[in-house]
Parts: structure tokens; C-alpha cells; sequence
């Protein structure tokens, strides 16, 4: 049965689940308003990331592939080395013969900056410099009351404001993102010499860090690293850019034969860290006219590197989810029993690998069933309809 009314729906966080949700809620036919807390469009200009073919299956759903191609670049496929150097794996990455499904590297900010140009371009409000402060959920809607003292007002609410979410803090004050077991680095370099070429990530298991790194068509080489041990101390300015971070990594890189502390000595001071950050499991969804998705419902350690595509699935299950069933509900039961078990399974495994220090075979191998690869398929499609909840799910 679908939605014949046209729901309002606020959406806190104009990140890249929030601006995603809005694009497949306006396909929906909602009228849907993104509130950001930034003041400007500036997000995490600094951070990289890889869409995988599931993220780029679910922005075609959304009608956002050229928007999203025309920036980064492709990878096609995959090496894996050990820490002498020698290549263990050499293989077709994901949906590679597909242009459309192809993995793409590209940074944070840019993916941002494409969702949002394309939800202008749709006519969808976004609104800057709108901190949340507290949340309203009554018989007859939800209010929204920011720091400035204006207010928005709607049918459903979707808290899309990360892993510090204050929509989350206000369902569920005593849930708390704990340590996932690494410090992750990142950084990129234009002078240090590789043979591969671009279209390949290359993924080192090293001795002292797990290492992956990727060529840009232009030869600039973005690279990470994740190194297990205690967390940053407090205070730490995470994600500044500082040359500190290159002497604390070289000394694990440099025993092994690899690109890897080549490319870490090129990139100069220009290099962030961050901790790997999780959501324990279980933690609630949705709360009367309230829903939690991406990271603010469900993030995991980035070493599957699913965390941007998790939320790109997010935003069309529920789009779906509201746009096929009758109320709100059985919409929220609906979206939470298709989403939940692959959410978590990307927790514990994503988790597993970090806490473990080793470098999965590929990319998210390990994302593997509780939902099979064709069920997935037939979940993000736009125009195949979304199951209800089982009676007593949600």
C-alpha cells in the first residue's frame, strides 16, 4: 500500500546520510528539510573515502550517479601485499564491469558537496548554522528547537547527525561510541613514485600497521593507515593536519618492503588521525516520530570501508519504507528489520578486523550475508517494493 498524503519530514545532519535520505524522501514524494549545524558547507575537506559497488547500487537508486562520478575517480581492482612487498592478491574489485557500480575513491568533502548541489538542484531546503538543542515528539508531530531559538516542525524526524548525533543523545542518553582498537591516519602525496596506475587500491599487510593506498588520475596518491594500541588522549585535535603524526607511523612502516613509508615521508605535515569508533550493538532506532540512521544509528570502524555506503543504503530503504507502507509505524518496523542485521553484522566484523589488526582480503569481504547479495539487490531497488515488518516486529 503506499502513502497517499505527503509526509513533512525534518532531517537533522546535512552530512552524507542526511542529504541522501533527503533526496530519496523528496523521490518518496515528501517535503523534506535538511538542518545542518555547520555554518557553512566546509565538512572534513582533509578525509577520504571509497563508495563501494552496494553504495554506488544505491545512488543510482537515488538518481545520483552523475552527480556523485563527476568527482574522484574509479578503482577496478584490488592488490593485496604482504610486509616483504609480495603480491598476494590481484583481482577485479566489486562490480567493476559496471561502469555505474564501479568503486570510487573520492574525499569526504567532495561526495558532501556533490549531494548537496544535487538537492539544491531538486529544489530541497538546506539550512546552515542550525545546531539541534532539543526535540519535541507529540500526538500530532515532531518540533525541532535550535540553539538560535528558531524551530522546524514536521511528521517524522530523522536524526542523520553522525556519530556525536544529539538526535541520538535525546532518544538515548546513555549510549556512548566506544574504542574500536586503532588510531586510523590518512593523507595524500603527489611525489612519491608508483607503478600500479590509477583504477587499483592497494592494500599492505605490514608488520606494524595495516596500509592501503590508491592513485588518483591526476597521480596524487591518498593513503591510510590503521595501527592498533590506546586510544588518542583527550584533547587530542583530531583531524587537524600536523607533521607529529608522520614520526609517530614511520618507525612501524619502515621495516617492511612496501610503498608504504615512502609514500607517509612524501605526504609532509599534511596528515590527519582520528580514532576507529563504533556503536555497540542494539542500540535504539527509533522512538515515536523519530528515526536514527547512518552513523548515528549504527557506526562502525571504518576498516570495511563501508561506513558512506551503509548510509547510502540507508537513505533508500527508508524512502521506501515510508513511501510503500501506510503509516509511520510499520514504516520505522520495516526499515529497522531490512536494515539491522547488515548494520550490525558491519559492527562486529568491521570491528573484529580493527581490534585484530589485520587487513581484510578486500575491501568489505567480509560483508557478507545475514542479507544475501540478490535480497539486497531487490531491497535497494526503487521500483520493487519494500516487505512489511512480520506482526510484533520494531
Amino acid at each position: 500500500m503506499r502513502r497517499t498524503d505527503t509526509a513533512r519530514v525534518v532531517v537533522i545532519g546535512g552530512g552524507i546520510a542526511g542529504t541522501a535520505a533527503a533526496l530519496g524522501l523528496h523521490k518518496a514524494g515528501c517535503d523534506v528539510a535538511v538542518y545542518e549545524a555547520r555554518p557553512d558547507a566546509a565538512e572534513d575537506i582533509g578525509a577520504f573515502l571509497t563508495l563501494a559497488s552496494n553504495g554506488m547500487r544505491a545512488l543510482a537508486q537515488l538518481d545520483a550517479t552523475d552527480a556523485v562520478t563527476a568527482v574522484g575517480f574509479p578503482l577496478t581492482s584490488l592488490r593485496l601485499l604482504d610486509g616483504a612487498g609480495t603480491e598476494l592478491t590481484n583481482a577485479p574489485l566489486g562490480e567493476a564491469a559496471d561502469p555505474a557500480l564501479r568503486y570510487r575513491c573520492l574525499r569526504r568533502g567532495e561526495l558532501n558537496a556533490a549531494l548537496r548541489d544535487e538537492a539544491a538542484r531538486r529544489g530541497i531546503r538546506l539550512c546552515h548554522g542550525a545546531r539541534l538543542e532539543s526535540v519535541t515528539d507529540g500526538p500530532d508531530g515532531v518540533t525541532a528547537r535550535f540553539l538560535d531559538g528558531t524551530t522546524a516542525t514536521g511528521d517524522l524526524l530523522v536524526g542523520a547527525d553522525g556519530l556525536n548525533s544529539t538526535v541520538r543523545r535525546l532518544i538515548a542518553p546513555s549510549v556512548q561510541p566506544v574504542y574500536a582498537g586503532q588510531r586510523v591516519f590518512y593523507g595524500y602525496t603527489g611525489t612519491a613514485p608508483t607503478t600500479e596506475g590509477t583504477g587499483v587500491i592497494t592494500m599492505v599487510r605490514g608488520s606494524g600497521a595495516a596500509f592501503g593506498y590508491a592513485v588518483s588520475p591526476a597521480g596524487e596518491s591518498y593513503w591510510f593507515a590503521r595501527v592498533g594500541g590506546e586510544p588518542l588522549p583527550a584533547g587530542t585535535p583530531v583531524g587537524r593536519p600536523s607533521g607529529s603524526w608522520r614520526e609517530q607511523l614511520l618507525p612501524l612502516l619502515r621495516p617492511d618492503h612496501t610503498p608504504a613509508a615512502g609514500l607517509v615521508e612524501a605526504t609532509g605535515d599534511a596528515i590527519m588521525v582520528t580514532d576507529a569508533t563504533e556503536l555497540p550493538l542494539g542500540t535504539v532506532w527509533h522512538t515515536g516520530r523519530i528515526l536514527l540512521i547512518g552513523d548515528a544509528a549504527h557506526a562502525a570502524s571504518p576498516a570495511t570501508g563501508q561506513g558512506a555506503s551503509m548510509a547510502l543504503e540507508d537513505a533508500v530503504v527508508l524512502a521506501k519504507a515510508l513511501r510503500d507502507l501506510p503509516d509511520r509505524h510499520s514504516a520505522f518496523a520495516a526499515y529497522e528489520r531490512h536494515r539491522r542485521p547488515r548494520a550490525e553484522h558491519n559492527i562486529v566484523v568491521s570491528g573484529g578486523i580493527s581490534r585484530g589488526s589485520r587487513t581484510p582480503a578486500r575491501p568489505a569481504a567480509a560483508m557478507a550475508p545475514p542479507v544475501a547479495p540478490d535480497e539486497l539487490v531487490r531491497q535497494l531497488a526503487w521500483d520493487e517494493p519494500l516487505p512489511a515488518a512480520p506482526a510484533g516486529d520494531g
